[in-house]
């Protein structure tokens, strides 16, 4: 199992730089195509206006989105310069939540910026991962604002005898793969059952 296409959402109003980087040393750890996706919807005034102005401020607002889009385009395609085997564009005039969902069939992973600071990510322009994660149907990294390249030296598992701890450790193997070190961790409320969460770990890790 590997990762043969890297999905990478950028976002308007975010730092786009630490997701870039995470993207690009995976297709440089896998031989990955790298695929770019961004879509903003214009956020219209809350203040009433009708006619020529209304018009010609919903024309600026595209404007400046389509502007925008292009811009992060431009960084995507230089962050993956020579360290992707393959780049693809894919932008629009969206809901970015829901774009990203329509295009997650192309990739075999996602990586995405964490949810906006405060936890309200303006739906217009950003994704929150938490709704992103229950509706894409592959794995998502999330990456954090401060980080500058994907350490994989040492990895948690937090592991709970599930459907989806399965799913999600299984889509991580490749990643699992690369690391120096894992530790999995089952949490118990009941004495009585360390025994039992003890031979699930080793299943796991075996």
């Amino acid at each position: 199992m590997t990762y043969k296409t890297v999905m990478v959402g950028l976002a308007l109003g975010q730092p786009n730089d630490p997701r870039l980087e995470v993207a690009a040393q995976l297709a440089k750890w896998f031989g990955a195509r790298v695929i770019g996706v961004a879509a903003a919807e214009f956020s219209p005034p809350l203040y009433f206006t009708e006619g020529e102005p209304a018009q010609r401020l919903i024309d600026q607002g595209w404007a400046a989105v389509k502007n925008r889009l292009k811009e992060l385009e431009g960084g995507f395609r230089a962050a993956m310069q020579n360290r992707a085997v393959e780049v693809e564009w894919r932008c629009g005039e969206d809901f970015p939540t829901r774009f990203i969902v329509r295009q997650a069939r192309a990739s075999d992973i996602i990586v995405v910026g964490e949810a906006a600071r405060g936890g309200l990510a303006d739906p217009f322009v950003q994704v929150n991962p938490s709704d992103l994660v229950m509706q894409v149907g592959r794995p998502l990294l999330v990456v954090p604002e401060s980080c500058s390249w994907l350490d994989l030296r040492s990895v948690l598992v937090a592991w709970k005898d599930t459907a989806e701890a399965r799913r999600a450790v299984n889509d991580a193997l490749p990643l699992l793969r690369k690391s120096t070190e894992i530790t999995i961790v089952e949490i118990v409320e009941d004495e009585a059952d360390r025994a039992a969460a003890l031979l699930r770990v080793q299943d796991v890790a075996a």
